[in-house]
């Protein structure tokens, strides 16, 4: 027999509803199998090196703030590599203006970065990372130009670049 929701159990359900929503929109990355890469150092070895915007961006996937990199100003003939472990990551023919304010590019190089599943911030998006490192890049959208159609938005401040 159905019974009428009181005011106490919507009030509890639709509590319920409400927490379990915002768990599942601002949770933590999925369990995933641990990755290895070629490249490892210590926490203490990796801030010392990168400094604290760039650690802060390749090992605790931050964002730099849009149009502070002077890389998104880079135009000359070269390669954009990891400031983490410098794998060659994108090869300047494939730069574009996004007018997002971030370093973006059509095409990552060959075997040079790898992505996965991001759901933080309550949405899901494709992290993409450096292969060699594991650090953090930036993400890959479906909104780029020809041939790809994908725009790899990186972090300027995670990256060098190379002049040709």
């Amino acid at each position: 027999m159905n019974q009428p929701l009181d005011r106490r159990h919507f009030l509890a359900a639709a509590g319920l509803g409400t927490l379990a929503s915002a768990l599942v929109a601002c949770g933590s990355r999925p369990a995933e199998a641990a990755e290895h890469f070629a490249v490892t150092k210590t926490d203490a070895q990796w801030r010392a090196q990168l400094g604290p915007a760039a650690y802060a961006v390749l090992r605790q996937e931050g964002t730099e703030r849009p149009f502070t990199s002077p890389l998104n100003d880079e135009h000359r003939a070269g390669t954009f590599a990891c400031k983490g472990c410098a794998q060659p990551l994108f090869a300047s023919r494939t730069k574009f203006d996004s007018g997002t304010g971030w370093p973006s590019f059509w095409a990552p190089l060959n075997n040079a970065v790898a992505t996965r599943s991001d759901r933080t911030l309550g949405m899901v998006r494709v992290e993409v990372h450096c292969r060699r490192c594991g650090g953090h890049l930036g993400h890959v959208f479906n909104d780029g130009p020809r041939p790809t159609g994908k725009r790899y938005c990186m972090n300027g401040v995670a990256m060098t670049f190379r002049p040709a």
